[in-house]
């Protein structure tokens, strides 16, 4: 990724900064490490981002990775069920709309408030980002996933961090990076969590009806016919 000088002081010479100047031996620059800080919960990021801001580190370049659940202020897909899923079908146009939000990110993650600057930048939470983008009618999720790039810490639930498949769609890479996991005593849970899966008994009896449907109209049957044996089975 693209190296970002430090805007704790700006309009500083970079060759000034020995952090930043380290040579590597082809005579690349040296990338800093982002610092990616893990908690339990949503709400941990929030009281964490404002004891950042009360410190003297509030005007480090930051970003927040959090869910749709959180940060999608869209009127319909947020108050859906199932809004990532709304989310994607609005983004691939397949219904024929689209998403005015999601076209209006860039004046989000290019707004002043969060570029870091003199006197004008202080480390932010989630609600000030969802204020922001319904102002500013721009999308919240996107946005903070934009501010990664330029990031120097990246406030996330840990299952953002341990889960690859959650890694993968978020382009979180950790090679080479700083890792802090807040409570780590918790991770064990956290990690047998993001591989299970509860259903209850009604969810699987509507799943055996929607496969009886597929296999009797012959629909891709060699795939439905061993889930639903695995259905009936469970029931």
């Amino acid at each position: 990724g693209p190296c970002t000088e430090c805007s704790c002081a700006p309009g500083k010479e970079p060759d000034k900064d020995p952090s930043h100047t380290k040579k590597k031996e082809n005579g690349d620059r040296l990338c800093v490490p982002k610092i990616f800080f893990g908690t339990r919960t949503h709400k941990q990021i929030t009281q964490i981002s404002r004891e950042l801001k009360r410190t003297a580190y509030s005007c480090v370049p930051m970003t927040i990775l959090s869910s749709r659940d959180y940060t999608c202020i869209h009127p319909v897909v947020s108050n859906s069920n199932n809004r990532n899923e709304m989310c994607v079908e609005l983004l691939q146009g397949k219904h024929g709309k689209s998403c005015s939000f999601y076209h209006g990110v860039h004046k989000l993650s290019e707004h002043h408030a969060l570029q870091p600057g003199p006197g004008l930048y202080q480390a932010w939470d989630i609600e000030d980002l969802v204020k922001l983008g319904r102002k500013l009618r721009a999308c919240p999720y996107f946005a903070a996933r934009e501010l990664m790039v330029a990031a120097d810490i990246v406030f996330c639930p840990y299952n953002y961090l341990l889960d690859p498949q959650i890694r993968d769609s978020m382009d979180i890479n950790l090679k080479d990076q700083v890792v802090i996991l807040d409570e780590a005593h918790n991770i064990e849970d956290c990690a047998r969590e993001s591989v299970s899966y509860g259903v209850t008994e009604s969810q699987l009896r509507a799943a055996r009806e929607e496969l009886d449907f597929m296999v009797s109209n012959s629909i891709r049957q060699k795939h439905h016919e061993p889930l639903r044996a695995v259905c009936c089975s469970l029931i």
